[in-house]
């Protein structure tokens, strides 16, 4: 479903992807792990048109969409739940989850989905009404969640989803992950520090080392590893 093919991305003078090359087949959850600054946001964000790739190709459904705008990225499909949330601070969670479809006119379709996302995160429903900024950590990453899903996206990018958050929170909003996986046959590319966790949850993984894929292998295959233990499972 999700291709990239020797990405490079460059920051003024200082190169941040070496050819990144990765496969992210449909229904499945594939994870990028590595330290800070390997290049795994990097590479989300050329993925998504945030950020120019100065080289290389994405394909997205047999189609090419290198350096497309965010929004035609979107359209297609491949929504990005970025680093830090970035929710609609001054917006309350039903305008947060509305704003999510403004690509959409099916009005029924919304309000269906609408009613997912509550199912999905019930604390949600419970803050409906609350201004998204006075959300905690846990709950801003359910509302930036819900809010891709309003995208009707058939495949979702994931960063650093756990980063910030109490640990009971994180187990939460993983489960709904997996399930929101197989429920929907979500296609889910997941960048997250927490690389056992990850693993954990993943059929396929990419280790990232200052801008090189420098490993690849199913997730299972990538836990066992004696190298991803030592580098990134705390063995």
């Amino acid at each position: 479903m999700l291709e990239v093919n020797q990405l490079e991305v460059s920051y003024g003078t200082i190169k941040a992807l070496h050819g990144v090359s990765l496969k992210v087949p449909e229904k499945s959850i594939v994870t990028l792990i590595g330290a800070n600054g390997a290049g795994k946001s990097t590479t989300l964000r050329a993925i998504s048109g945030l950020i120019r790739a100065g080289g290389g190709q994405v394909k997205y459904d047999g189609k090419e969409i290198t350096n497309q705008s965010p929004h035609a990225v979107v359209s297609k499909g491949l929504c990005h739940v970025p680093e830090g949330r970035m929710v609609f601070a001054n917006l309350t969670v039903e305008e947060n989850l509305r704003m999510g479809a403004y690509l959409r006119r099916d009005k029924a379709g919304i309000k269906e989905d609408v009613d997912y996302a509550f199912t999905m995160f019930p604390r949600l429903k419970e803050r409906i009404s609350q201004l998204a900024g006075t959300l905690s950590g846990g709950e801003q990453q359910m509302l930036a969640i819900a809010r891709a899903l309003m995208s009707k996206p058939k495949c979702l990018m994931l960063d650093e989803p756990s980063l910030g958050i109490a640990p009971m929170l994180v187990r939460a909003i993983f489960d709904q992950i997996v399930k929101i996986n197989k429920e929907r046959g979500l296609t889910i590319l997941l960048v997250e520090q927490n690389a056992n966790l990850a693993l954990a949850i993943s059929h396929y993984g990419y280790v990232l080392e200052t801008g090189k894929v420098i490993l690849e292998d199913s997730a299972a295959a990538l836990r066992q590893n004696p190298q991803v233990r030592e580098a990134y499972l705390g063995d």
